[in-house]
């Protein structure tokens, strides 16, 4: 089985809004139709969350479009979804989540190999100085990227 990684989908949002601590890989629990909207590209991480219950994760707020062709069996495009991880990692996740100011967050949606997986990361959030400066340094760095690339023409 060949691990060639092609990323689906990225959540931008997340490392604007939080400090990503650490990351870990899960599979998604899907359906059918869900697989096959995912392989046309049509996910969205935006506004989504994970959430820790009865000792198994889940993902909230995933949005999985609905697949035209498969109209008969297509799910809610904002349903629930199981997350699958060794039950030690999400027991370790549950004891991060529970300081103040740490949540679990999706970053990226991505195939490897042929199975569908999702990157998680434990983050904590940002404050609006923090923000600010993030911004700031992104700024400065394509100003100097700019005037490189002028110099050398």
């Amino acid at each position: 089985m060949s691990d060639t990684i092609k990323t689906i989908a990225n959540n931008k949002k997340a490392y604007h809004d939080y400090f990503v601590e650490q990351k870990y890989e899960a599979g998604i629990e899907l359906k059918g139709s869900e697989v096959k909207s995912i392989r046309a590209g049509r996910v969205n991480l935006k506004d989504s969350w994970c959430s820790i219950v009865k000792g198994e994760l889940f993902v909230n707020g995933l949005h999985i479009s609905i697949y035209e062709q498969g109209a008969a069996w297509c799910k809610d495009p904002l349903r629930v979804r199981k997350l699958l991880m060794h039950k030690k990692e999400i027991m370790k996740l549950f004891g991060q989540i529970q300081q103040q100011g740490y949540s679990i967050i999706p970053l990226s949606v991505y195939f490897k190999g042929n199975r569908i997986k999702l990157e998680i990361g434990l983050c904590k959030g940002k404050k609006l100085y923090d923000k600010r400066d993030d911004m700031a340094k992104k700024s400065a760095k394509r100003t100097i990227e700019r005037a490189l690339k002028e110099s050398f023409r």
